[in-house]
């Protein structure tokens, strides 16, 4: 959905993944759907009314549109409310298929009565309480996400909630700036590259999964982390991450749990990269869960 100009975000990487997901056989057409939008009531799941009314209204101030960096548009709240219910979408066919992903989302700088970063909507908090709200999840559910910047938005909304554990690898020195506390935070110095990143999230992954035993799992598959990311930091190769989503899957599909994945952020300035990154992750979830479906 086409945005007004003034915003740097790289809209052009949703098209190009779900060209390029098609043309290599990632994905099938048929398996391929349009994204649906999430209802008010959705989204007052994890947000404040007064905010939800706000952004629909467009009466945002004009600091917290600043904050989230995009220019108010009708176009932005129906995009907001699309990646929203696709990842909603995608939590509900996990359950059935095992693992399912939205071609966009991980908007996890959204915090209850506000959004920053590029995010509008939580996507992932509402999914979780979406599927707590239907029984779809019993126990708890766990957060993986490795985009290069914290999920403040995510771990301040589920601050002291036991049955969602939040789990964050992250820039130590990188936005944002003020840290919120995720149930577990770990910091990486700047350079970081491919061989201490696996290192420390094989370690860390095994203890969120063991220990705390989710029933699901939500992913934010973040693409910044590569080594060519204007905004990253960190120095992961796109063999790489290749490799970080493989020990995500594995470790998620050995434990029998359904994994809802989202693309989170990607801002190198080779676009065809970042649509790499994020093609290679809807890969090895299809070749983990459903290796028939890939050519």
């Amino acid at each position: 959905m086409p945005l007004p100009e003034g915003h740097k975000f790289p809209m052009a990487k949703y098209s190009g993944l779900r060209e390029r997901v098609l043309v290599e056989g990632i994905v099938r057409s048929e398996d391929l759907h349009e994204a649906p939008a999430a209802a008010l009531a959705d989204l007052t799941l994890v947000h404040t009314p007064e905010y939800v009314d706000a952004v629909v209204a467009g009466t945002l101030p004009k600091d917290t549109q600043r904050r989230i960096g995009f220019p108010w548009s009708p176009q932005m709240v129906e995009r907001s409310r699309r990646s929203v219910g696709a990842t909603m979408a995608a939590a509900r066919a996990a359950l059935d298929e095992g693992v399912a992903a939205n071609l966009a989302g991980g908007t996890h700088h959204s915090f209850a009565d506000r959004g920053e970063g590029f995010c509008v909507f939580n996507d992932v908090a509402v999914a979780a309480r979406a599927l707590q709200r239907d029984g779809a999840a019993r126990r708890r559910i766990a957060i993986i996400d490795l985009d290069v910047h914290q999920g403040n938005g995510t771990a301040a909304i589920f601050s002291g909630d036991a049955t969602v554990f939040t789990f964050s690898m992250h820039g130590e020195k990188n936005f944002p700036f003020r840290k919120e506390k995720s149930d577990l935070d770990v910091p990486l110095a700047d350079g970081t590259g491919d061989g201490e990143y696996l290192e420390l999230l094989h370690a860390h992954l095994d203890l969120v999964l063991n220990r705390h035993q989710p029933d699901f799992v939500f992913y934010l598959a973040g693409a910044d982390p590569y080594e060519g990311d204007r905004l990253g930091r960190l120095k992961l190769t796109i063999e790489g991450l290749r490799m970080r989503d493989e020990l995500v899957f594995n470790s998620c599909h050995q434990r029998h749990l359904p994994v809802a994945v989202t693309m989170s952020g990607g801002y190198a300035a080779d676009v065809d990269a970042i649509i790499t990154i994020h093609a290679n992750t809807i890969r090895t979830a299809a070749y983990t869960w459903h290796s028939t479906f890939v050519s």
